[in-house]
């Protein structure tokens, strides 16, 4: 069996290939908490050590996935959730978390994720699943700029190592979603893959088709690029400049006679919604008490207060998702949100998120038309785009495309799987039948 593993910053997924068959399948997660009941394609990339759940030695058992956002919903008080944990492979300064009195690396957060694909896997008939081909970004950056392609590569191979790896090859996200387009082609093109997924953005230029040597994948790749911007970011942007004023941002309260803003520390906090919990401590509640009371407009620091002590952080932002969703399609959606004390109705305008993602946009466009400029190749010897991935079905993102190759060229499909799948095909490439 082939295996492919999509290891995401939001998302997971796993795909299989068995040796003589030409389609690769997903194997199925667990439904999402509060959906239709339905498996899913994907397992969210999180985790919670709630102190409820504990095994025969009295140790907090990781939670993974739909099960750890369970667990967060049912009672937080004792549960600590993590996510985005990709992100911090670049970073020297994020080495790992104490958690009921247990450290754990980053390695071994990864790890946990990792084993919880290959368990499902092989539940599914995978066999033991020994050897992945697993995806990447195109680009490991820090936060300041600087490449970490070395380190953090060498922490990802850790991390699938401890998760009973024996052999792991990884292969660029987009190029990746590359075999999976192509599965369709009975002629040879000039393809443009862009992979939006939740923390980065990959683009890839090859040349795909039934003409491409197998035996030297790497000769049919014209150039990559990618940046660090992707869906959790235009996530952030709608909170910031469309939801938080209702939460109190911007209001001003006395204090020693001064007219003093909220502190704006609260907001970073509020921007991640699994981060909203570390606001319910004590000092914190009082000190917005006090704000409460020495303001002209109490009521957002009464919905943030509820907020944070009823545990509302992952509802606010599957209100935020399906708002993103709705504004793919139309020019304005509406902002619903009744949970609790809090009930809010907004209109966001498409016109006004375009705006606010503006830079996200600008990094997008820069980096595409670096690819081009660097590779020689002109828009219109790109015979098709193919863009996948959630952020994909943006209309600013897709418009980005769409002015520079024509509409006509623009193709998609995928969305959330289309990685994983191509990751399978390309382990069939690497291990051979």
């Amino acid at each position: 069996m082939f295996v492919g593993i999509d290891f995401g910053t939001t998302n997971s997924a796993i795909a299989l290939l068995a040796a003589g068959q030409d389609d690769a399948h997903i194997v199925p997660m667990p439904p999402m908490p509060g959906g239709d009941g339905e498996a899913a394609s994907t397992l969210r990339s999180l985790l919670a050590f709630d102190g409820k759940h504990r095994d025969e030695r009295k140790q907090v058992v990781p939670l993974v996935g739909q099960e750890a956002i369970a667990a967060y919903l049912e009672d937080d008080t004792d549960c600590r959730l993590l996510q985005s944990f990709k992100s911090y492979l670049t970073s020297r300064l994020f080495t790992g978390a104490s958690l009921f009195n247990v450290t754990y690396s980053l390695e071994d957060l990864i790890a946990l994720m990792v084993a919880r694909l290959r368990t499902m896997a092989e539940a599914q008939g995978a066999g033991e699943v020994r050897r992945v081909v697993a995806g990447r970004p195109v680009r490991f950056v820090a936060e300041d700029g600087a490449s970490e392609e070395d380190y953090a590569v060498s922490r990802l191979r850790d991390a699938f190592a401890r998760a009973g790896v024996d052999e792991l090859e990884l292969e660029y996200e987009p190029i990746a979603a590359a075999y999976y387009y192509e599965r369709g082609l009975s002629h040879d093109e000039t393809v443009l893959v862009a992979d939006f997924g939740g923390g980065t953005s990959d683009f890839c230029l090859m040349r795909l088709g039934p003409g491409r040597d197998r035996s030297r994948p790497r000769d049919a790749i014209l150039g990559t690029g990618g940046v660090g911007n992707a869906g959790d970011a235009l996530d952030r942007r709608i909170v910031d400049n469309g939801l938080a004023e209702a939460f109190g941002k911007g209001i001003t309260y006395r204090s020693d006679g001064k007219e003093l803003p909220v502190p704006s520390w609260l907001f970073g906090k509020f921007s991640r919604w699994h981060h909203i919990s570390f606001l319910n401590t004590a000092p914190t509640r009082r000190m917005l008490r006090d704000i409460q009371r020495h303001t002209d407009d109490p009521e957002p620091i009464e919905n943030l207060l509820a907020l944070i002590e009823e545990n509302l952080g992952y509802h606010l932002f599957r209100s935020v998702e399906r708002v993103k969703v709705g504004l793919s399609r139309q020019d304005s959606a509406e902002f619903l949100f009744d949970h609790g004390p809090i009930s809010l109705r907004q209109t966001i305008r498409r016109a006004d998120f375009e705006r606010w993602i503006a830079p996200e946009l600008e990094e997008i466009e820069g980096c595409l038309d670096r690819l081009l400029a660097d590779t020689g190749v002109r828009p219109e010897q790109v015979d098709r785009v193919f863009m996948t991935g959630g952020t994909s079905l943006v209309p600013a993102v897709r418009g980005i495309f769409a002015r520079r190759f024509g509409e006509a060229r623009l193709s998609s499909g995928g969305e959330f799987v289309s990685v994983a799948t191509g990751l399978a095909y390309r382990a069939r490439e690497v291990f051979g039948e």
